[in-house]
């Protein structure tokens, strides 16, 4: 399926004139039909995923317990 640069932007949450950049710049593969650029929204499933993964990960890392420190000692 093909999506617009608008379409796009709405898609991957980014800013529509970041992405027109990043199109320019081939940095996203996409298809001039004489009016209009459009991206194969199948590239982006990739870098989805992985960005899930990341913010599993992430989330993990924050939901760990802080190790009690052996060091303190009660001054009390």
């Amino acid at each position: 399926m093909y999506l617009t640069i608008k379409e796009t932007a709405e898609f991957t949450s980014l800013p529509e004139e970041y992405v027109q950049n990043l199109v320019l710049k081939n940095k996203i593969r996409a298809v001039h039909d004489g009016h209009q650029y459009l991206i194969n929204k199948e590239q982006f499933h990739t870098h989805l995923e992985q960005l899930e993964k990341y913010k599993e990960m992430i989330q993990e890392i924050l939901n760990e317990p802080i190790p009690e420190d052996v060091d303190v000692k009660d001054e009390d």
